[in-house]
Formats: C-alpha cells, sequence, structure tokens
C-alpha cells in the first residue's frame, strides 16, 4: 500500500480534527466577543473585556481539543502504521481507528505521560549541538549550531508521532520500553534521519511560501482596502500598550503607522492560517513518508538492551527513563 492511499484513507481523522478545531476557534471568538461587550457596557473598556474572554476561551478550547484531538491523532497513526506494516487498511478506517485506541488507551496514555520525557532528552542534545558550535567557532558557529537545533526540533514533533506508531506496531511491549526503542531508532540510523529532515523541511517551506503567501497576501489587500475603517481599532490597542513595555512601545509604532500595519497583521494572519492548513492537511501526508521510513528501519533490528546503553551515556533524562522500566 502506498503512501497516498494510506494518507486519502485516514484523511478522515484529520477532516475531523478539523471540525474540531473550527469548534474551538468558534468557541474562542464567542466568548472573546461576548467578555468584549460585558466590559464595554460596564467599564467601557472593551479590549480588556476581548482578552479576558480570549484567556478563558482558550483554556476551555484546549482543555477539549487536549482529549478529542488525542484521540484522533492516536487512531490515524495507529491507521498509518497498520497500512505500512501490514499493506492494507479496513474498510471502515474510522471506527478501527476508535477501535484500537479504546482497546489500548492505556497504553496510549502511558505514551502520551512518557513522550514529554522523550520531547526533553531531544531538545537537551539539540542544545548540546548549538553549544558545541558556539564553542568551534564562536557567534558563527553558535548561528549554525542553532540552525540545526531549529530543525532537529522541527523534527521532533514528528518523531513523537513515530514513536507512537511504533508502540502500535511493538503491541506486545510496554509502552514505555517502546517508546524508548523509537528515540534509538531516531539516532541508530542516521541516513533515515537525514532523509526524514529533507522531507519534513521541503514540504514545510514548500507549503510556507504556498499557502502563507496566498492568504497573507489576501489579509493585506483587505486590510489596505479597510484601514480608515480600522483606524480608531488601531488607536485603541496603542493605547492599551502604550505604557506596558518596550514591545509594548514597539507595537505602539507599528500601529501608528498606516501603512505598516497591514503588512504586519498579513504576515501574522498568513503564518497562523499556514500552520492551520499545513497541520490538518499538508503533516498527515509528510508523516506518512517519514513513518514509513522509521518503521522500515527498525522492525528488522529491533534496539537491544546494548543500543539503549548507548543512549543512555547521551542523555541522562534518557538513562532515567530507561531505568524506570
Amino acid at each position: 500500500m502506498d503512501n497516498k492511499t494510506i494518507y486519502r484513507k485516514t484523511l478522515g481523522f484529520s477532516l475531523r480534527r478539523l471540525f474540531w478545531d473550527f469548534f474551538s476557534i468558534v468557541l474562542v471568538l464567542g466568548i472573546s466577543t461576548l467578555g468584549f461587550f460585558i466590559a464595554e457596557k460596564v467599564w467601557s473598556k472593551g479590549l480588556i473585556g476581548l482578552a479576558i474572554g480570549a484567556v478563558v476561551g482558550l483554556i476551555i478550547a484546549l482543555i477539549v481539543l487536549r482529549f478529542v484531538s488525542y484521540k484522533l491523532k492516536a487512531g490515524q497513526i495507529a491507521m498509518m502504521t497498520r497500512g505500512i506494516t501490514e499493506g492494507e487498511l479496513p474498510d471502515d478506517v474510522i471506527g478501527e481507528g476508535k477501535r484500537v485506541v479504546k482497546e489500548r488507551f492505556l497504553t496510549v496514555a502511558a505514551y502520551f505521560a512518557v513522550t514529554g520525557a522523550i520531547k526533553g532528552i531531544f531538545r537537551q542534545i539539540g542544545r548540546g549541538i548549538t553549544r558545541l558550535g558556539e564553542s568551534i567557532g564562536g557567534d558563527t558557529g553558535g548561528a549554525i549550531g542553532g540552525a540545526i537545533n531549529g530543525a532537529i526540533q522541527t523534527v521532533i514533533s514528528y518523531l513523537s508521532d513515530c514513536c507512537l506508531g511504533w508502540v502500535f506496531y511493538r503491541k506486545d511491549v510496554k509502552a514505555g520500553k517502546a517508546t524508548c526503542e523509537g528515540a534509538v531508532l531516531f539516532f541508530k540510523h542516521g541516513k533515515t534521519f537525514i532523509k526524514n529532515m529533507g522531507r519534513v523541511a521541503l514540504w514545510g517551506i514548500g507549503s510556507l511560501v504556498i499557502i502563507g503567501g496566498v492568504f497573507g497576501g489576501a489579509i493585506y489587500l483587505i486590510l489596505s482596502s479597510m484601514s480608515g475603517l480600522l483606524e480608531g481599532f488601531y488607536n485603541e490597542v496603542a493605547e492599551l500598550f502604550a505604557k506596558s513595555s518596550d514591545a509594548g512601545n514597539s507595537l505602539v509604532k507599528i500601529l501608528q503607522d498606516p501603512n505598516a500595519v497591514p503588512i504586519v497583521f498579513a504576515v501574522i494572519g498568513g503564518l497562523l492560517i499556514w500552520g492551520f492548513i499545513h497541520s490538518v492537511f499538508i503533516r498527515p501526508y509528510v508523516l506518512v513518508g517519514v513513518l514509513r521510513n522509521y518503521i522500515e528501519s527498525g522492525k528488522d533490528e529491533v534496539p537491544s538492551e546494548e543500543s539503549f546503553g548507548a543512549l543512555d551515556s547521551k542523555s541522562k533524562k534518557f538513562k532515567k527513563l530507561h531505568d524506570s522500566l
């Protein structure tokens, strides 16, 4: 079963996550608007009410999405893993994905409990690369090391999903041990790591240029044509941030320049929309390819205790996790 077929058959999980993402946006906007009108009527400080409402809405949305999205994400990765390792998927992919996650709920919960430690391990290693660059080449070396570290952090999110795929593949092994095996695989197969970094970077940059560029340009054109109508809003925001901080003063200067405002909001809006669309539609396709490279690099040579020991020496956090198994 090729990557496109697996992606197409598991896209339903992404579409359901899109629905919940849209619901969360409506929820945040609704609560923010309510806060604005209440604060405007009571204190004549609508922006403060808007900010409070946004915070409350975000907290509620994050609680809902954390539970729902985790289940959908786990089900999608479980079905991607099955398509890669078994070469076929059931007719009811969504139903089977839900069943597998429900059946292995404790395993998935255990995975999400240890994945934070796994991310910490690679952040630690990434910081080590930055420090090494600084020690070798000063500011230039630090910049190069920082760039490498940034690329590693981007791949880490895919690594976490691949680790979960490995947990589903190694269904007879406890989640903690399977996750450690997945972490070892990441470093054991350098060519796979480089191949995955290239795939992630190319798709990420390509989608950013196309999606971010199109929507950023559209936002710029809209705001440019409405600059007069939005002048009052800009002034209110500027007044709110005027005495807050250096960052607030910088924002005031931007808002006072009618030519700069559309550009700033277009860049921010383009990035936000790109991140939203990329995560729902593009990232799952990239993940199928990364997951295939990842699993195929390890299924014929499952990491041993000796391999664990090699990574123990590179990360205290990994050693602590390993010792707890």
